[in-house]
């Protein structure tokens, strides 16, 4: 599930839909001591490129991270406080043939807590190829997604699988499954929507000043894994703009400092937590 997380923590076009979104997350203090909040903003822009309608994606994502820790840990705190994540997202969409689009996007990625300007240990990077396909005036609406998505931070060299699938087999009901989210929406008006969700959270961030361990160990990482069930509400102020709120509860959670070759170092929190999120998106679906 660690791998997992780290990996979907942005697989871009793929599962995340929107053009812009503005984005709030609690996650308030639990018995460990540490609490965490993220403020998120995201732009994409699609540019038609011909009458085929080829699209260029252009977009970026940025994350700021502020950590708060009421005990003591067996090292300085100080360099775990704030942290960002800033992504350039560069895609292509174009038709695949009479059913299926090709989408195509690579994703550089700084991650940092950037207390010494940027270096090479910042960087990483993303890159996601998948088919596309959706029939949004079927009787039962769907649209299906498969692909490969790879991560430079998972520690795994090669692509892995992403599938996404999302029907709506009543007028007020609808599903989605796929990692890293699974859903089942009630539609209660145009207007109103409920939504009960099971979805991987995360992030995997550089420290840019090593933290030596008591046991001589080096922390050079920090990684957060959630596996989270929530119920949310939503209101669709146009049919494509909304405003959002979800609120529940990790089932697995681990916080770990991380080694060069990302291997485990120190656990910071592996109690589950409350999970809170707000915010607004413009989607094109």
């Amino acid at each position: 599930m660690v791998s997992l997380a780290i990996l979907y923590s942005h697989i871009g076009f793929g599962q995340s839909t929107d053009i812009f979104r503005i984005d709030y997350m609690n996650i308030p203090e639990n018995d460990t001591g540490i609490k965490t909040q993220r403020y998120k903003i995201l732009f994409n822009l699609p540019i038609q490129l011909n009458a085929k309608k080829d699209y260029l994606l252009t977009g970026m994502e940025y994350n700021r991270f502020d950590m708060g820790y009421s005990r003591d840990f067996p090292f300085d705190k100080s360099e775990l406080i704030r942290f960002h994540v800033v992504d350039l997202n560069l895609g292509f969409i174009t038709k695949w043939n009479e059913n299926w689009n090709l989408v195509t996007i690579l994703t550089p990625r700084m991650a940092s807590n950037f207390t010494s300007g940027t270096i090479t240990d910042d960087f990483f990077l993303n890159a996601t190829a998948t088919l596309w396909k959706e029939q949004p005036n079927a009787d039962k609406p769907f649209r299906i997604v498969l692909g490969l998505t790879y991560n430079s931070t998972t520690g795994l060299p090669v692509p892995l699988p992403l599938i996404n699938y999302y029907r709506r087999f009543h007028p007020k009901w609808s599903y989605t499954l796929g990692i890293p989210k699974t859903s089942f929406n009630h539609y209660i008006s145009k207007k109103h929507s409920l939504e009960m969700a099971l979805f991987l959270d995360g992030y995997f961030m550089n420290i840019q000043d090593n933290i030596i361990l008591p046991d001589n160990q080096v922390a050079s990482k920090i990684s957060l894994t959630a596996l989270v069930a929530t119920v949310g509400y939503q209101y669709n102020l146009t049919k494509n703009m909304s405003l959002f709120l979800m609120a529940g509860r990790s089932i697995e959670q681990e916080g770990k400092l991380r080694n060069d070759d990302q291997g485990d170092v120190f656990l910071l929190n592996n109690e589950s937590n409350l999970y809170i999120r707000t915010g607004f998106k413009i989607g094109i679906f």
